[in-house]
This record gives structure tokens, sequence and C-alpha cells, in this order.
């Protein structure tokens, strides 16, 4: 009795996956370019006001790390 039960609980929570994941609701409503509104993010983004600019480079030389420096082992010769 007990095989049949958990047999019966894991088609049930398989065909749940199933249903879940696989459903009629949960289908990608995908957009050609011609239909959206627009083209890029930046469009998108300076058709509400805002001001796209290009990230800063980063510097080649990168500061020491704020706080404590690692410490050196106190033996370091492993047998």
């Amino acid at each position: 009795m007990p095989l049949r039960a958990a047999i019966a609980i894991a088609v049930l929570g398989v065909l749940g996956i199933l249903i879940v994941d696989y459903g009629s609701w949960n289908k990608p409503k995908a957009q050609t370019a011609a239909m959206a509104h627009y083209g890029t993010t930046g469009e998108a983004a300076r058709a509400v006001g805002a001001t796209v600019v290009p990230t800063e480079p980063k510097s080649q030389l990168e500061p020491d790390a704020p706080g404590p420096k690692p410490v050196h082992p106190a033996n370091p010769q492993t047998p």
C-alpha cells in the first residue's frame, strides 16, 4: 500500500509541475522589432526623459583595498 501511495504522489507531482510550467497561460509573448515601441533600451530610456551616458573606463591601476593587510603564516615551511 505505501508503494502505491508514493507512486500516486509522484505522478500527481509531475503532472502539477508540467501544468504549471507548460500551461497555456505561460507562453512567451515575443514582439518583433516592428511591433515594439522602441528598438533599443536606450531609445526607451530617452523616451521617458532619462539620460544615457557611456560607462566611465576603469583605471588600470587599482588602489589598495582598505582594511587590515593579510598576515604571513607563522610557519611557512611545511614538512
